[in-house]
C-alpha cells in the first residue's frame, strides 16, 4: 500500500474523530444554551467529561503494544464518533450530553494515539517526515468543516438535534472513504540491545509531560468557548459562526508552518507556539470582535504546531517508544484539559465570567515556555537514554 495514500488517510481519520468526534461541541455550545439545555457552567462540566473520557483513552492506548490491539483501539475509535455523534442527535439536557461527550472523549483518544504512532513509523521508514507533519493538519480541517456546517446550520434556522445528525453523516463519510486505507501496526520492534522499547527511558519525558500538561490549560478554554464568547459579544449574528471555522483553518495554517521549517531548534519553536497561544488567551481577555480575532490568530495558529512539536521533541528524546510516549503524553495534556472547563465553571459560577480561568490559562501557558527552556539548557534533557533499566 501506497505510505503517500496511508498518509492522507491518517489525515483524514484525525479530522473526523478529531475535529467531529473531538471538537463538535464547541460550535454547538451557543444552541445548546440557548435551546436551555444546560447553561454556561454545566457546559464547562460536559467539556470535562469529554477530557476525562480523553484521558482515560489515552492511559488505555499507552497498553496496547501488539497489532490486534492496536486495530481494535483505531477502527473501533472511529466508529464510536460515528455512533455517538449520530446518537447526541437524540439527546436532550446535561446528562446525556455529558455521558455522550465522555464517551467521544475515549474514542478520540484511541485514534489520536494509534494514528500519530503508526503515520510516524510510515513516515520514517519512506522518508516522508514532512508528510508525516502534516498528518496533524487534519483536526485543524476537521474544525474547520465543524465550523462552516454550524454557519450553514445557522443560517438556515436548523436545530442543534440536526446538526449533529449532519456531523454524523459526514463523519460516516470520512470512516467510509479512508477505512481500507488506514494504516496497519505491526509487531512490536526490538532494540539493538535485544530489549523492547518499552525498556528505555529517557531523560526530559517528565518535564515535557508537565509541559504538555501546562499547554492543555491554557488552550482548552478558548478552544471550548471561543464559539459562545463570539456568540455572546455579536449577540446571535451569524458573524459569530465564522471564528471557529477561521480557528481551525489557522491551526491547519500553523502545522504547515512548522512542517517547512529547518531541522532543529525544536524546543526553540515550541517556547515559541506556547508563548504566542498565551498572547492569544490574553487577546480573549481583551474582549471585542477585535480581541475575539487576535485570539483566533494568536490561539489557532501554533494550536495543533505546538502538538506536533512536543510529539517531534518526544521522539528527539526517546526514538525507540513512540507510541507510549504518545500515550503518556496525551495523557498529561488530558489531564491539563480536564482542569480547564473544571476551572471555567468555578469562574463562571463565582465572578459570572470566564475571565479569572484565562488569566491562569495565560500564566499557565506563559510558565510551560520557560520550562521548555531550562530544559534545552540542560545538557542532559537532551539525550537520548541509551541506558537500560535494571
Amino acid at each position: 500500500m501506497s505510505p503517500l495514500v496511508q498518509l492522507l488517510a491518517s489525515a483524514v481519520a484525525l479530522m473526523m474523530a478529531m475535529g467531529i468526534g473531538r471538537f463538535a461541541l464547541t460550535p454547538q455550545l451557543p444552541q445548546l444554551i440557548a435551546e436551555g439545555q444546560f447553561d454556561l457552567t454545566a457546559a464547562g462540566l460536559v467539556a470535562a467529561a469529554n477530557y476525562l473520557g480523553y484521558f482515560i483513552g489515552a492511559a488505555d492506548a499507552m497498553f496496547a503494544r501488539r497489532p490486534n490491539q492496536v486495530r481494535l483501539r483505531l477502527h473501533g475509535g472511529l466508529w464510536l464518533c460515528v455512533l455517538l455523534t449520530l446518537a447526541s442527535w437524540a439527546a436532550d439536557g446535561f446528562w446525556s450530553h455529558l455521558l455522550l461527550r465522555f464517551g467521544t472523549g475515549v474514542a478520540s483518544a484511541w485514534v489520536l494515539v494509534m494514528i500519530t504512532s503508526l503515520s510516524q513509523q510510515i513516515a520514517n521508514a519512506n522518508q516522508r517526515q514532512s508528510l508525516g507533519a502534516l498528518v496533524c493538519a487534519g483536526p485543524g480541517v476537521g474544525i474547520a468543516l465543524t465550523g462552516l456546517l454550524a454557519l450553514a446550520a445557522h443560517l438556515l434556522g436548523l436545530s442543534s438535534a440536526a446538526l449533529w445528525l449532519v456531523y454524523a453523516v459526514a463523519a460516516l463519510a470520512m470512516l467510509l472513504a479512508v477505512r481500507p486505507w488506514l494504516p496497519r501496526a505491526m509487531e512490536p520492534a526490538v532494540t539493538p540491545s535485544g530489549m523492547q522499547p518499552g525498556a528505555t527511558r529517557s531523560v526530559g519525558i517528565g518535564r515535557l509531560g508537565l509541559v504538555y500538561a501546562l499547554y492543555g490549560v491554557g488552550y482548552i478554554l478558548p478552544a471550548t468557548f471561543l464559539s459562545q464568547m463570539a456568540n455572546k459579544q455579536f449577540r446571535g449574528h451569524w458573524m459569530a459562526d465564522l471564528f471557529w471555522p477561521a480557528f481551525g483553518l489557522a491551526a491547519a495554517l500553523g502545522v504547515v508552518m512548522v512542517s517547512v521549517r529547518r531541522a532543529g531548534r525544536t524546543s526553540s519553536w515550541l517556547t515559541a507556539t506556547l508563548w504566542l497561544q498565551g498572547l492569544g488567551v490574553v487577546a480573549c481577555l481583551m474582549g471585542g470582535g477585535i480581541g475575539l480575532a487576535l485570539g483566533v490568530v494568536l490561539c489557532g495558529t501554533p494550536f495543533l504546531a505546538c502538538m506536533q512539536l512536543v510529539m517531534q521533541r518526544s521522539r528527539e528524546l526517546a526514538p525507540h517508544t513512540t507510541q507510549r510516549n504518545a500515550g503518556l503524553l496525551t495523557a498529561c495534556f488530558a489531564l491539563g484539559q480536564l482542569s480547564g472547563p473544571l476551572l471555567a465553571a468555578l469562574s463562571n459560577h463565582y465572578s459570572g465570567s470566564l475571565q479569572p480561568a484565562l488569566v491562569l490559562a495565560a500564566g499557565g501557558l506563559g510558565l510551560a515556555g520557560v520550562l521548555v527552556l531550562l530544559g534545552r539548557r540542560n545538557p542532559q534533557a537532551s539525550l537520548v537514554a541509551g541506558r537500560v533499566t535494571s
